[in-house]
Parts: structure tokens; sequence; C-alpha cells
């Protein structure tokens, strides 16, 4: 079903904010969305995650190449806002209400440069490149489906009057695919939006993206057409983002300071050039295997740690990529907590004693493994407490928002202080937040670099 199909659901910002997240999908590119030594980023990602912490709400990513797609996950409420690199057109704006414009763009043609381009003059180098729209007729140029391009090259061949062969490529291809083909030498042309386009060249010397084929483009996100509060609010937003510095902060970070964008999109641990997550992706899958836990799930952990840096030692003293406790140290005999294998291994076996210990009293796995995280965070200590808070006042205490609320009551004195509780005081926000971050990643990572585990387990199973 096309997205002019989908009749918009009725889910305005006042909604989204009583759900407290905010659902975006992207596109994994080098500029959208990507993952870099398991942090994501990309400019809409950055701006779409300051965004949701300036709205008080969570950010949750989906992810398609397909564009039509988009639309409709957008119009059938899978999604609140379509922040791929959009160009406003007319049509469009028939299907989508628009946000104010991020950027200005022009379209440019992507083509190669001679095989022997580094041994040719400049001008020779001119030469074998097209510079006028007139000499595109009879050419094949391949677009992503569903883009801008397509009407753009349409009404390009009406203005030179010859035909342009436009292939539309559909599915789960975006333009940067199609620009390494071009360089791979498997097409000859295709379009890009300028910015695009020029970062492209950063990564593949043998393109050039300097022949402008339309004039200056607006650039957006695109909403419901019902959605007028939440693009009031993204507007106002973005004036007030754009009159400081973080605006073009974010913007020059992946579009201006080429250098350093080639490097994360061509890194091994890059989900845009790479496919590893860390250097210890072998030893979590590893340990992973032998208590039947999905490695990813893991991998976001060791990030939510330590950021996968091993020598680092918290304020509290917790030590290495897993941030052992002296307790624990003593508990699993590790000899270096800084050494990256110790620390996993002893970090692994903890989180299987918390699943041993949590299996008699929460059934359901995917709620257990919430438990088990929490209790890695602040001892198990405190979130048993919060298991009896939530028994006492007749909640569901195998339920992790039930008792996540009791946990975070435990700031307050009137909680800590309850007979039922053993354990004092506790920052209970931020072990839910610990869970809710660590659990975000993992679907994030299991998105863009796959899973050995079914899509929709979260389950650490089979551990004795």
């Amino acid at each position: 079903m096309s997205s002019q199909q989908v009749a918009p659901i009725d889910f305005d910002f006042d909604k989204i904010k009583e759900r407290g997240e905010l659902i975006a999908v992207v596109d994994n590119s080098s500029t959208g969305y990507f993952i870099y030594k398991g942090q994501p980023m990309g400019f809409e990602y950055d701006l779409l995650d300051r965004l949701a912490r300036d709205l008080g709400v969570e950010l949750k990513v989906e992810l398609t190449a397909d564009i039509e797609v988009a639309f409709d996950m957008l119009n059938k409420g899978q999604a609140d806002i379509m922040a791929y690199h959009l160009t406003v057109t007319k049509e469009r704006a028939q299907k989508v209400n628009f946000t104010n414009a991020l950027n200005e763009v022009k379209q440019v043609l992507i083509q190669r440069k001679p095989d022997n381009w580094r041994q040719l003059k400049q001008h020779e180098i001119e030469a074998g490149l097209i510079r006028k729209p007139l000499d595109l007729v009879g050419k094949e140029v391949y677009i992503r489906k569903g883009s801008a391009f397509s009407s753009r090259l349409t009404n390009l061949s009406d203005e030179i009057g010859g035909d342009i062969i436009v292939v539309e490529e559909s599915g789960r291809i975006d333009t940067e695919t199609l620009i390494k083909r071009v360089a791979d030498g498997e097409i000859d042309f295709t379009i890009a939006d300028s910015d695009i386009g020029l970062i492209n060249s950063t990564y593949y010397s043998n393109i050039d993206a300097n022949t402008e084929i339309s004039f200056s483009q607006r650039i957006a996100w695109a909403l419901r057409t019902n959605s007028t509060m939440l693009q009031d609010t993204v507007n106002n937003w973005l004036s007030t983002i754009k009159a400081k510095p973080d605006f073009n902060v974010i913007y020059d970070r992946y579009f201006k300071y080429a250098k350093s964008q080639f490097i994360r999109t061509r890194s091994d641990f890059s989900s845009a050039g790479g496919g590893k997550i860390s250097s210890y992706d072998d030893i979590l899958k590893q340990g992973a295997q032998e208590i039947n836990i999905d490695w990813m799930l893991l991998a976001s952990q060791v990030y939510q740690e330590s950021k996968f840096d091993p020598s680092v030692e918290s304020w509290a003293g917790a030590k290495g990529l897993m941030q052992l406790t002296d307790i624990s140290i003593e508990q699993y005999n590790v000899k270096d907590p800084f050494n990256p294998e110790e620390s996993l291994r002893a970090g692994i076996r903890h989180m299987q004693w918390l699943d041993k210990l949590w299996s008699d009293k929460v059934e359901n796995e995917e709620e257990r493994i919430k438990f088990v995280l929490a209790s890695y965070n602040v001892g198990q200590g405190h979130v048993l407490d919060a298991v009896r808070l939530s028994r006492k006042y007749a909640s569901n205490s195998e339920s992790w928002e039930d008792v996540a609320h009791y946990l975070v009551e435990k700031s307050k004195s009137e909680y800590y202080n309850d007979p039922v509780v053993s354990f004092g005081y506790c920052r209970g926000q931020e072990p839910v937040n610990y869970v809710t971050e660590v659990l975000n990643r993992y679907e994030q990572y299991k998105t863009l670099f796959g899973s050995n585990m079914p899509s929709d387990s979260l389950k650490v199973t089979g551990i004795d």
C-alpha cells in the first residue's frame, strides 16, 4: 500500500508526551544514522536525540531504507517523524507536513572520473566528465525510488528536449549505496543532494559531485498532516537551536570535517563501513553463547558501563570494561580488573548469578532481563526492596514497570524508611535509566548489526 492510500492516525504531540517516547524513522547512512564504536551517530540522529531530550521524552529509532515504507510508517503511527534527508516538494507536501528547513541544497550528478584520472591534468579530467545536463540525453541515471530526483530528472528531460533514462531502484537501497555503485563501476550515474555528494566524494576519490542539475531546494523532516502541535513544537525547537552554535556544530561534524567522518564511516567498528561493534566482540560472543544470551545485549551493557574503555575507573572505584566493584573482583577471583578478558568474564558470570537469583521471582524472560540489568547497576538488594514495596502496595512484583516505580520512590524517606525495606536510600532513577538505555541501544545494535538470536528475543535463558 502506498503512503498516499494510508490515512494519518490521530496522534499529535500531546499523546507523544503522554507516551513519553518520540519515534523517528531514519535510514542507515553515514550522515543519517549509524553506529560507531558502539555509539549511535549521524546528523539526523544527533539532532533527533537533542530534540527528544529537550522535549523531555525518550527517542526510539526505527530503520528503513525504503522511502515509501517510511511514509506509510509515519501515517500508520509506527513513527512520529520521518528524519530523512528529504527534499520539500509540492507532491510530498500533499501527503505530509514538513518542518522548517534544516538546510538548503542543490541536486548534483554523481559520476566517475576517468579511470586514469590520477595521471591526468585537471582540464583532461574535466574533458571526461559531464558538465552540461544536455549531455545526459540517452544516459541511464540510477536513483532511489520515491526520491525527489525522479521528478527533477523528468523536468530536466523536458527542459533539454531529450530523454534521460531514469532507472528507479526500489526497496532497501539508499543514495549512498548508489554512490558506492558508481565508485565501484557498477553504474555510471546517480543523483544526490549536494551536501551528501560532497561528503561522499571524500570517501570515494574517484567520483565527481560538482555538476548541478537543480536550483536550491529545502531539506526538512516530515510529519503527519494532522500533527500540527508536533509541527509547531519542532519548528520552535529548530528556531531555537539554529540560533545557537549547536546546530552548526552538529552539521559540521558530519558534512564539514570530512577526514573525521571518513575515519568513522570506514572503520571496522562502524555499521556504515564494517561489521564490528567493538574490539571485544569475539569474547562477548563466546561468553554470551556459554550462558545463552544475545551477545549484542552484552555489548550494549559494556558500552553503558565503560564505553569499551578497559582502563576506566569510576568515582566509586568500579574498574574496567564491566566496572567491577571490589566485591565482584574478590567474588570472581579477578587478578587484573583492567584486563578486558578477565573483566568481561567476571561481568558475564555475575549476570549469570543474577539471572539465577531472579529466575524463581520473575517468570517472564523479557521482564527478568530488566531486573537482572538493574541489579547489576545498583545491586540486587535495592531491587529486592522495590519488589517488596510493590507487593506491599498491591502492584505486580513481576512487572518491571511497577517495580521500577518503587525503585525510584526509594529516594523518598517515606519509602526508604518503610519496614519492608532493608537497604535504605537509593537514587532509583539511575538504574531505571540504565535499563532503558541498555535495552534501547541493544535494539539499535540488532537493527544495524543483525542478531544471533531471534530479533524479538531479550532473554537470558538456560543459565545454570
